[in-house]
């Protein structure tokens, strides 16, 4: 198969999602009955990765409003915010990829995307916080935001490059902390 061209847009209606199977029953079942409610009640906007080719739906992720509270930062970050109680952020909900496409880079891609769209965001955030639903969901690395791997904890980690270009060096030109909470 030819190199995958792949779109990125906000899941619409007239987006297919029937065929759509990443392996996780879990995010299929959200995907197929219940994203479209999230979106109508505004508690969680929806992405899809589209192939341009056959316009079929090569993996999807959500994101939403988000607070961190200063007791699950470190005590570096946490000390630039004494006088409030927690930081505003944007939440990875859930990212799934079609199973046609794993393995391609299309989860990479949906990740880049979503630090892109937090970066450009009209409203204050200063974290991406990524919910880990189980072993298989978590990245396998950050290497497109930093050079250490999300570390798979109870306790947040947290991911800083010291130079924001390497963070996303083609989605965005500044970096914003990359939170896991597994």
């Amino acid at each position: 198969m030819s190199a995958d061209v792949l779109r990125i847009a906000p899941l619409d209606p007239a987006h297919d999602r029937r065929t759509f199977t990443s392996g996780s029953e879990p995010l299929d079942r959200y995907f197929h009955q219940q994203v479209t409610q999230d979106i109508r009640r505004r508690v969680a906007a929806c992405f899809v990765a589209i192939e341009e080719r056959s316009q079929r739906i090569a993996g999807y992720y959500t994101l939403a409003s988000a607070s961190i509270s200063l007791a699950d930062l470190p005590a570096d970050l946490a000390s630039d915010f004494r006088d409030i109680p927690s930081v505003p952020a944007v939440r990875m909900g859930r990212l799934a990829v079609d199973q046609t496409f794993q393995g391609r880079g299309v989860g990479g891609a949906l990740l880049a995307d979503a630090l892109a769209r937090a970066l450009r965001a009209e409203i204050a955030a200063y974290a991406l916080v990524v919910d880990a639903k189980d072993a298989t969901a978590r990245p396998r690395s950050t290497s497109i935001m930093a050079s250490s791997p999300l570390r798979a904890s109870r306790s947040p980690s947290f991911c800083r490059s010291p130079q924001p270009k390497r963070c996303v060096d083609h989605a965005a030109q500044a970096c914003l902390p990359i939170v896991s909470f597994a």
